[in-house]
């Protein structure tokens, strides 16, 4: 177990980083006009409950995360411009897939299913993701919660094959919403909610996964993960929307409803693996938030790249954006997926010069936060081309 650090503290303010008579440091960017609101955010007040500045938690020290042009696939389409993993560990992955495979177990699954669950290498993905710990039971927070998302995407939303029915999917996710922000009891109509949390395998995950989160956050922390969430449900019912008419989206609208519902509700538990926490009028301020946007959509992207086929092959098709650009343009999947792959290396870019800008403010936990969105696109990316989920043949499978 990690030692707490989640106690009442006043912590520094921080220090400026000019005389306000000097003039501004040239080549800021947005962040050196928006410097004093970025400065009063990060300056915690009194009540502020989490680590103060002064001992936050430096977390291992990596290699530098380099970005470079990365080939995937099977090396036809144009690489993908992205930060190279700062931590492979076999041996720290394993552990975190043991400790998962063990809870899945208590959580009902079948030797099928945790076979399954132990392909998808969720363990091992967390541990490229997440860098800044050797914890593994911090590790595993990140590791039950991201297969918990996957598992009610696949269950609930995603694979006809494994039960999912789009004219169902908004009041399981709503029961979803129950099973990571407990509601108050309502006399005799709180059992029967009850009885259904406990009889479904994705509700027991989800409840299990935000009470192993609850032990190692704030909970400002928690509600940011639940809402987060919760904006994710909101884009699945587009997509069932969509795939119940028929009627696909152009990729435009694709992508606008795809914001909420990409690998940053994953980079929500950045701080509380690491063992921090951002200050939420920081993490919240709307250079942060379109960093984070911009990292956790560029990384989705690699996985719409990478499952393609696996899409187009569904009995009732989900929404891709490579598909999509295809079907809008009238072009073949080949010259959709370099157009995707173009947007994904612009957003990719427009990160790595936002993450520029904002290393201006003087907030470490900040400056920690945004490494571990960098960390965790390189992890994510590493972990997509090297996962059987994703694999590009069946036999790889």
């Amino acid at each position: 177990m990690r030692p707490s650090h989640h106690q009442p503290c006043q912590a520094p303010a921080p220090t400026r980083l000019t005389d306000a008579s000097s003039p501004r440091p040239s080549g800021l960017g947005t962040a050196a006009a928006l410097l004093p609101a970025l400065l009063a955010a990060a300056r915690p007040s009194g009540d502020t409950i989490g680590t103060p500045a002064a001992r936050l938690p430096a977390g291992p020290v990596r290699g530098p995360s380099l970005y470079a042009e990365r080939p995937w696939g099977d090396g036809s389409a144009p690489p993908l411009y992205c930060p190279a993993p700062e931590r492979v560990d076999e041996t720290l992955s394993a552990e975190v897939e043991a400790r998962l495979a063990s809870w899945a177990r208590d959580m009902g699954f079948q030797d099928h299913e945790i076979d399954a669950l132990g392909g998808a290498r969720f363990g091992h993905l967390v541990t490229l993701a997440h860098p800044d710990t050797d914890d593994p039971d911090a590790l595993l927070i990140a590791a039950q919660l991201n297969a918990a998302w996957w598992a009610a995407d696949d269950y609930y939303a995603d694979d006809t094959a494994l039960g999912a029915v789009p004219a169902q999917l908004p009041p399981r996710l709503a029961l979803a919403m129950a099973a990571m922000d407990p509601v108050p009891a309502v006399g005799s109509f709180t059992p029967p909610l009850e009885r259904t949390l406990r009889d479904d395998l994705v509700l027991r995950m989800l409840d299990s996964a935000v009470g192993h989160m609850r032990r190692h956050s704030t909970p400002a922390q928690v509600q940011r993960v639940c809402y987060s969430t919760f904006a994710m449900f909101v884009s699945w019912t587009a997509y069932a929307a969509w795939r119940e008419t028929g009627v696909h989206p152009p990729a435009w609208q694709y992508l606008a409803t795809r914001q909420h519902d990409t690998f940053y509700t994953s980079m929500t538990l950045i701080d509380i693996v690491g063992g921090y926490e951002v200050p939420a009028n920081l993490y919240y301020e709307p250079d942060v938030r379109r960093a984070a946007f911009q990292a956790g959509t560029a990384s989705v992207i690699v996985n719409d790249l990478l499952s393609v086929a696996k899409d187009a092959a569904d009995e009732k098709p989900v929404c891709n954006l490579v598909l999509l650009i295809a079907a809008d343009r009238d072009c073949s999947v080949g010259e959709a997926t370099e157009i995707a792959v173009g947007v994904h290396n612009d957003l990719v870019r427009d990160f790595e010069a936002a993450h520029r800008d904002l290393a201006a403010v003087p907030s470490p936990e900040l400056q920690r936060f945004l490494r571990g969105l960098r960390a965790w696109m390189g992890g994510g990316f590493e972990w997509h081309t090297t996962s059987p989920r994703y694999a590009t043949s069946p036999e790889d499978r």
